[in-house]
């Protein structure tokens, strides 16, 4: 039976410290699954997966490949709407919330940069996702912007 080199007990180290962290993060992923919506029920009742075509929904649920989703009206939008756009978690949802309720309604999608956590490249990743609709049903913060006055 050969002896192994240095060199060589060090690889075989390596492979064995490797082979073992990955394994250490398949029994982690095994014990703590993500969180993922059931799927829908059809009208049979039965949960929608079929033999010919199982699809696995994996993260937020979201429009389908092809299929653009309607915007989100920045005044109107409640917390679970706002937490689902991309790159918006539920602090950040909050934070816009609170901007709105101190600042009043937005004006035009570009305010939504001066809420603390949104910078440039985040906001153009929204800014198809968004929108500013009617101010007058979403004033209700205390420093509520009056609307211009009509131009001639």
């Amino acid at each position: 039976m050969p002896s192994w080199t240095p060199a060589e007990r060090r690889g075989a180290l390596l492979v064995a410290l490797l082979l073992s962290l990955g394994a250490a993060r398949d029994l982690w992923r095994a014990t703590h699954p993500r969180l993922t919506p059931a799927p829908p029920a059809t009208a049979d009742g039965s949960s929608g997966s079929s033999a010919a075509g199982v699809t696995a929904q994996v993260g937020r649920p979201g429009p389908a490949p092809g299929e653009a989703a309607a915007p989100v009206d920045l005044n109107q939008a409640g917390l679970a709407e706002l937490d689902a756009l991309p790159g918006i978690g539920p602090v950040l949802a909050g934070r816009i919330l609170q901007h709105r309720a101190a600042h009043g309604p937005f004006r035009e999608p570009e305010d939504l940069l001066a809420v603390p956590g949104i910078g440039p490249r985040l906001f153009e990743r929204l800014r198809p996702r968004i929108r500013v609709g009617p101010t007058s049903a979403a004033r209700t913060g205390p420093n509520a912007r009056p609307d211009p006055p009509a131009g001639p």
